[in-house]
């Protein structure tokens, strides 16, 4: 028995001590750090109007779809106008009346003027007939204005295009009656673009706006533009809580078109942060934490920290870390508070 409990103490004596946990560590340091956020929008025109009839009426004709380009004075829809036409050729035959009436009253006027220098009239007669020669006169201008405004009628039941540009959407149909005014197409004008994106007010206060945005399609990061910021909404949006901001672009390419997505690029203001690898991630009762090494002792703590944001390759953390502080990026997932590690060689 003594000598089977020697050799046993002796088996005992020769067992190996428990190897350390091997990590991989960094030694954070601050920096200076401005991620980029990217906002998604649509490209607008810079200026849009709403077209509508200047009178009331039942739309006759249309001739136009959303999306297609309009030229300048082009006709876009009609409306019925028999009752305008009707007061035209009744102005116009004011008008023809007035010009005989005008024509007979010079001639009797131009009789009474001879017979007054010959002396074979009365000055009172004279008079009439000058008096009735205006009367006529007056009455011809009245019935031209009003042939012009008849005419002016007339062309409201015509809807054309103020300017070039592209059809975006129509609110009214043929057989449909409209009242004055009621908008029934929005034309987008040709010209400059903007990029508009619906921007948190958080994002909005953070974007370093002053060199302006990079703007890309989304379907083909390859189209590119530089945009700068031309207007930002003073409230914000009670539905999605965003801000409305138009971005406009110096040269819109041509695959930017009306209502294509885009992604907008710009920088954070900077701030002090440290990047530590994703490995570094832990948690400690539900919130972000990291192993951090003591040098002296080479155990390990848990160390609870806040983290601002989530890059491809780090994350940037803002408070919990001091300066020079190790920082475990591998091996996390296998140690407890104050258990002593080996940190492994650094590969060059």
């Amino acid at each position: 028995m003594l000598l089977g409990l020697f050799v046993a103490g002796c088996k005992e004596e020769a067992a190996p001590a428990r190897p350390l946990t091997r990590v991989r560590t960094v030694t954070v340091q601050p920096v200076e750090f401005s991620p980029t956020i990217t906002l998604t929008g649509t490209v607008e025109a810079r200026n849009r109007t709403d077209l509508s009839f200047r009178i009331s009426g039942k739309i006759s004709e249309r001739y136009v779809n959303p999306g297609e380009h309009v030229t300048a004075d082009q006709v876009l829809a009609r409306l019925e106008s028999q009752d305008e036409e009707n007061e035209v050729r009744s102005a116009k035959a004011g008008v023809e009346s007035a010009e005989s009436q005008l024509r007979q009253a010079t001639a009797a006027f131009e009789r009474q003027r001879n017979l007054l220098a010959s002396g074979n009239t009365t000055r009172r007669d004279f008079d009439q007939a000058e008096a009735n020669q205006r009367s006529a006169a007056a009455q011809l201008e009245q019935a031209r204005a009003q042939l012009n405004q008849a005419e002016n009628q007339l062309s409201y039941t015509v809807l054309r295009a103020g300017a070039p540009g592209i059809i975006v959407s129509r609110m009214a149909e043929a057989g449909q009656v409209v009242s004055q005014a009621q908008p029934v197409y929005t034309l987008a004008l040709d010209g400059p673009r903007d990029a508009v994106f619906n921007v948190h007010e958080w994002a909005l206060a953070n974007l370093v706006m002053e060199k302006g945005l990079a703007v890309s399609l989304v379907s083909d990061h390859a189209v590119t533009a530089r945009g700068s910021v031309r207007e930002i909404s003073p409230v914000v949006d009670a539905r999605t809580m965003t801000i409305r901001m138009k971005v406009g672009l110096a040269e819109t390419p041509p695959l930017m078109t009306l209502g294509a997505l885009v992604n907008g690029a710009g920088p954070m203001k900077p701030m002090r942060a440290f990047l530590v690898p994703w490995g570094s991630m832990f948690e400690i009762d539900g919130k972000s934490a990291m192993w951090v090494v003591d040098p002296r002792s080479t155990t390990v703590s848990l160390k609870p920290v806040t983290i601002e944001r989530y890059t491809r390759d780090s994350i940037a953390v803002i408070d919990g870390l001091q300066p020079g502080e190790i920082v475990v990026t591998a091996g996390a997932q296998l140690l407890r508070p104050g258990q002593k590690v080996e940190i492994a060689e650094q590969k060059p």
